[in-house]
């Protein structure tokens, strides 16, 4: 475990440090888009975050290589070359995408080499576990295109969902962070080698996203881009494919018999290999949802809109943090309530504690005008707004504001200073076209 945190601290410090001089980096190389109909944000923000991510990818795998109990997964298997093989050439074509606006179908088509060029040098799905039959042998055919179509998938997936600050990162962090325990369980709890890798790569996952995530927060100061959706959702599809297709669910022989019992009695073991998805279900969710909206309205698949499942939760009054806090509540609830439910699956209370967080994330859904107030030891963790104090300063500002003029405060409008116009009248900026109407009554 050491060496896994060792390997996680220096992700997350190269992803860090590098996040700044990048961001230096897209504002002088012009990778600052203008903000298009389906965007959240108000002002420009620069893009090629991937940078500082692949940055920390490299740095990651090249510590773990000089760590005495991780240097053999480099040494008994060629998962990492692959891994960084395709996730180079993902890259490279998210930074293009970044600046110059790749055709999506262009992009499409990328994802598939990088997919194959994994898939070349072994990274692929060679067995799944299926229940009531048991283990069945995939054939290089199947299990190519089952790798290719799951890699895709899981890219999209995580690049729809790239749509509020800190949103993408922080879901597959948590991805990440499940799938780590899960990986963590099957190698040592079980001796199996082959599940190494995966957890290797869940590891550095993790440690990307965590060092990116202070950049990313609300307010952004940098976004991912594609280079780092892309990329880390093929890092995500990696970790799942290695631990899907690698790891002999027979090795693990945890009950004896024939192989149809078995298999049938491990299921909830293997509910995490069988559907590997449920990591990132949200994701694989949104993208699903807007396939079938768009291609419903007769639009292209790939054509971008304000359908995401955080923009409803936007348009039902949450606010941006507020929003992106659901969706890492529900990402977590699904996938460690996955994890947990494969290590205990005969404890009710699991179930039990499953079913009272998901009626506690409905009613969060529920009250979108709803703000929680923090206890007074925890105030200094917390933003301004959730502070006692804050709340009750704003409150005798505002009874102060009625006493003063006797009738309800009104936020202030910015106003721009401009050149005198006809008649005396200032021009005034462009959030405030029209003067005041009050002004305009009296002067006539």
């Amino acid at each position: 475990m050491r060496e896994y945190l060792l390997t996680l601290c220096v992700t997350v410090a190269v992803t860090y440090l590098l996040t700044g001089p990048v961001r230096k980096f897209a504002i002088a190389a012009g990778a600052m888009p203008a903000i298009r109909a389906r965007d959240v944000h108000r002002e420009p923000t620069p893009r090629l975050g991937g940078i500082a991510m692949f940055g920390g990818l490299c740095a990651g795998l090249l510590v773990a290589d000089h760590l005495q109990n991780l240097n053999g997964v480099f040494e008994l298997s060629n998962e990492p070359r692959a891994l960084l093989s395709g996730a180079a050439l993902i890259w490279l074509v998210g930074v293009l995408d970044d600046k110059f606006e790749i055709d999506a179908l262009i992009k499409l088509g990328a994802q598939m080499i990088a997919a194959g060029v994994m898939v070349i040098q072994g990274l692929t799905i060679l067995w799944i576990p299926v229940p009531f039959i048991g283990t069945v042998a995939l054939t290089q055919w199947q299990g190519n295109l089952l790798t290719v179509a799951l890699v895709v998938i899981t890219i999209n997936a995580v690049n729809f969902v790239d749509g509020l600050d800190g949103l993408a990162a922080g879901m597959v962090c948590i991805a990440s962070g499940a799938f780590f325990l899960y990986g963590y369980r099957i190698w040592f709890g079980y001796g199996i080698e082959s599940a190494a890798p995966a957890t290797l790569f869940a590891a550095i996952l993790m440690g990307m996203c965590l060092g990116f995530l202070p950049h990313n927060m609300h307010p952004a100061r940098i976004f991912m881009g594609d280079s780092g959706s892309m990329l880390i959702g093929l890092v995500l599809a990696a970790s799942t494919i290695s631990i899907t297709g690698q790891v002999d669910p027979d090795a693990m022989a945890l009950f004896a018999g024939g192989e149809r019992n078995a298999t049938h009695a491990m299921l909830p073991v293997f509910i995490p290999l069988l559907l590997p998805l449920t990591i990132t279900a949200i994701p694989v969710a949104d993208l699903v949802l807007a396939v079938v909206r768009r291609t419903w309205k007769g639009q292209s698949p790939f054509a971008a809109d304000r359908g995401h499942l955080h923009h409803r939760l936007l348009e039902l009054g949450h606010s941006h943090s507020r929003a992106v806090l659901i969706m890492y509540f529900w990402s977590g609830l699904i996938a460690f309530g996955t994890v947990g439910y494969s290590v205990h699956s005969t404890s009710m209370w699991i179930v039990l504690a499953i079913a009272a967080l998901s009626a506690v994330g409905l009613i969060l859904l529920l009250l979108p005008r709803f703000t929680p107030r923090a206890p007074r030891w925890a105030e200094g963790l917390v933003p301004p707004r959730y502070r006692h104090a804050a709340r009750a300063a704003e409150a005798a500002a505002e009874a102060a504001a009625q006493d003063a003029t006797g009738t309800e405060p009104t936020p202030a409008r910015p106003v721009a200073v401009g050149v005198s116009g006809v008649n005396g009248a200032t021009a005034v900026g462009p959030r405030s076209r029209f003067p005041d109407r009050r002004k305009a009554e009296s002067a006539r």
